[in-house]
């Protein structure tokens, strides 16, 4: 099977544009990701009145033939017909690729739900304990090797994030990845018998919502940005 190029383009807060047409195809151990243009196509094919209608505070610029839809503090600009996303907003690096993959996911096939409450691990989701593992592990690890034991510095990155306190573990925030699918990050010190830990929790709502490879391109990207960066 053969992928397209596909167009990737970062706009820093002045306006400037970076980015070119780049393959999307990441690999994660043995695993391979990539954005079929065939969802793009998709896209194309469907009624812009109906797919703003079901995704909160999404909108449709006719002129420009894109999609505008807030995500995790970015405005996120999708050209179905051009094969082509473009996110701006709060001055983060380029997202991870697997999260353009869930960002065009997510504007095909979202509809309205409300958020219930409740968190819930990757592995409470049905299949989820069989899916979450091996290449497919959320790396929450990342979080954990960047801050160690220094709580004061994760609750300092997680603010500069926009993240909402929790009271939950040694410090947890919420993040809103879209206006109705919320993530908190959990975080433990370590201490004499276990290392410092961090864990990715999801609102119950996205339980059985979309595929599990969806949330997992979002889990990477949460866990790279609050990290400030590192490979999986």
């Amino acid at each position: 099977m053969s992928w397209p190029d596909i167009a990737i383009r970062t706009v820093d807060n002045s306006g400037k544009v970076s980015g070119s047409k780049i393959r999307v195809v990441i690999g994660c151990e043995n695993m391979t990701y990539a954005v079929d243009k065939t969802y793009f196509q998709e896209l194309v094919d469907q009624d812009p009145q109906a797919v703003c209608g079901r995704i909160p505070d999404c909108r449709y610029e006719p002129a420009d033939r894109c999609y505008v839809l807030p995500v995790w503090n970015q405005a996120c600009r999708i050209r179905p017909n051009e094969q082509e996303i473009a996110c701006a907003g709060d001055g983060s690096p380029e997202p991870h690729a697997l999260f353009y993959f869930f960002i065009i996911y997510y504007l095909l096939r979202a509809t309205q739900t409300d958020v219930s409450g409740q968190w819930i691990s990757e592995k409470d989701m049905p299949g989820g304990a069989a899916f979450f593992r091996g290449p497919h592990k959320i790396p929450d690890r990342l979080m954990s090797r960047r801050f160690g034991n220094n709580i004061d510095e994760f609750r300092e990155r997680c603010r500069r994030l926009r993240g909402t306190s929790l009271d939950m573990g040694d410090a947890a925030f919420r993040f809103e990845i879209t206006p109705d699918i919320p993530v908190a990050v959990v975080y433990w010190a370590g201490d004499e018998e276990f290392p410092a830990e961090a864990k990715v929790l999801y609102d119950q709502s996205l339980s059985g919502r979309f595929p599990l490879d969806v949330i997992f391109s979002m889990a990477v990207e949460v866990c790279i940005r609050v990290a400030e960066g590192g490979t999986i």
